[in-house]
């Protein structure tokens, strides 16, 4: 969080978006795709066209960080060694001992 000269506080977030340097494109949807895009607008949830657009590509950003996060933990468990044998009744009787 940030404190302006006024006292306002603003998030780092908001004001590191304020300051980024932008790039306009120009792309095309169709028309139900906007559609929709001005039905999420019309509900209050973004302001514009572009708020919305650049909304999909942050979640989309995030999503393949997730993606990535979740190959690299297959990966080291493939080559963490071989398998080892697992009891699932006797895993459980030592959960419900340890969480009772």
């Amino acid at each position: 969080m940030l404190r302006c000269t006024n006292g306002v506080i603003i998030s780092y977030l908001i004001v590191k978006e304020l300051f980024m340097s932008t790039t306009r494109k120009t792309i095309t949807v169709t028309d139900q795709q906007d559609n929709w895009i001005k039905a999420q607008i019309s509900a209050g949830k973004f302001t514009n066209d572009s708020e919305y657009i650049r909304d999909l590509i942050r979640r989309d950003q995030a999503s393949q960080a997730d993606i990535e996060a979740i190959r690299g933990a297959l990966i080291e468990g493939e080559e963490s060694g071989k398998p080892q044998p697992f009891d699932a009744n006797l895993f459980k009787q030592e959960m419900t001992a340890k969480h009772a």
